[in-house]
């Protein structure tokens, strides 16, 4: 059935499923290690402090990443973050002393330069396989695959909570760990070879030239992604098991069912926007978190009402700006040595999530999630004006 595919297709189908697996690992660890270390007493500052280098070293990845995938390939990159991925699981299979908030960072440092290797290969490779002139199809297949790697994740946060219900710690993180493992040997022999290797030999500096798309492109991810993770990552799914009483598993679904939903509307996304509506959508975006932190504030309806809607309403408007900026950046980066201008901007985007990730552990733990929500609208507020400045592609090709 594979073989009558065509190359392309082929190599888009093992790029995917790469990074299927990767991701489903990945959202899989992120609940465990936040259920798990706050079931030990850590508090939320602490938990948020846990994924700091996860953050920060994602930054770095992306900025050394699109350098390396450029002058090495794209498929020595992506396995390259499978085997750290797996090396990274292999470190929290220590005793439960072991487990200190260093062990723990750098074990997670580790799995952030993973993450980040597999992404920026994944959606580099993307721009090869489709001809420049197929606009569309090059939307449609970005989106597929953002958004099929969120409902992955999701379904990682739901494992993740339900593995460490069933087996504990120690055996989620083992399951985990075998089953990326035969997904990185099937990669090794069947991932093409030098794909996305620059026909120049890209320099360093190369890394920080870009293009003033590039710049605004990457700038407004840099706060899209702020403004999710200053809520969601440590702050809601803490509130939901300090304040509201959920239990692990229920904190792990309901978060699971948000990031698949998510992800399956970012799949369909091309169906029903275009490319030239992500300021308006970036506006509406901006009234979601406002919205719910009134609801919260007035407590006109039940508090878990409030946030299920709020989350609800806030997941799809977010889905649809996170696709309209995934085929952007795909679309404004130049073919030959496409992972430079891809690096750079999933740079900014780790950036922003390193952002999130430590105002969510800090600002709920002295204010509460109401200014998170306040802080996100700021932080959507500045993407939206930023990416308003994009020049259309005809601009930027002259």
């Amino acid at each position: 059935m594979l073989s009558q595919l065509s190359p392309a297709v082929r190599q888009y189908l093992l790029v995917t499923g790469n990074y299927w697996a990767f991701t489903l690992t990945d959202g899989a660890l992120r609940m465990l290690v936040v259920l798990y270390f706050h079931q030990l007493g850590y508090s939320a500052l602490e938990v948020a402090l846990l994924f700091v280098f996860y953050e920060f070293f994602g930054v770095v990845t992306n900025l050394f990443g699109g350098w390396l995938g450029a002058r090495w390939g794209l498929n020595r990159t992506m396995n390259i973050g499978l085997g750290l991925q797996i090396t990274a699981l292999a470190l929290l299979l220590v005793p439960t002393e072991w487990l200190t908030v260093v062990w723990v960072m750098a074990a997670q440092a580790l799995s952030g330069i993973a993450k980040d290797l597999n992404k920026m290969s994944a959606k580099s490779t993307i721009k090869l396989l489709v001809p420049d002139h197929q606009q569309g199809q090059l939307y449609r297949w970005v989106a597929i695959l953002t958004g099929s790697k969120n409902t992955l994740k999701g379904i990682g946060f739901f494992l993740g909570g339900l593995l460490l219900t069933l087996i504990g710690f120690q055996g989620a993180v083992l399951a985990l760990a075998s089953m990326l493992s035969m997904v990185w040997l099937g990669s090794l022999v069947f991932l093409k070879r030098d794909a996305g290797k620059a026909t120049f030999k890209p320099k360093f500096r190369d890394v920080l030239s870009k293009s003033r798309a590039i710049n605004i492109l990457s700038a407004a991810r840099l706060f899209l992604f702020g403004a999710r993770d200053v809520w969601f990552v440590v702050a809601l799914p803490v509130f939901l098991a300090a304040q509201l009483g959920w239990d692990h598993w229920q904190v792990g679904s309901f978060l699971a069912l948000w990031v698949i939903g998510y992800g399956g509307v970012q799949a369909i996304a091309p169906r029903f926007t275009q490319a030239n509506q992500v300021t308006r959508y970036g506006a509406l975006l901006t009234l979601a978190p406002l919205g719910l932190a009134a609801a919260l504030w007035y407590g006109s309806l039940a508090v878990s009402a409030s946030i299920i809607v709020g989350l609800g309403l806030f997941g799809v408007l977010f889905a649809i700006n996170s696709s309209l900026h995934s085929y952007l950046i795909v679309a404004h980066s130049r073919a030959d040595g496409v992972s430079l201008d891809v690096g750079f901007y999933y740079m900014a985007n780790a950036a922003g999530r390193l952002l999130g990730t430590v105002l969510s552990g800090y600002v709920y733990q002295q204010a509460g999630l109401v200014a998170c929500l306040l802080i996100s609208a700021g932080l959507l507020l500045a993407s939206t004006v930023i990416v308003a400045q994009l020049p259309s592609r005809r601009q930027h090709n002259q």
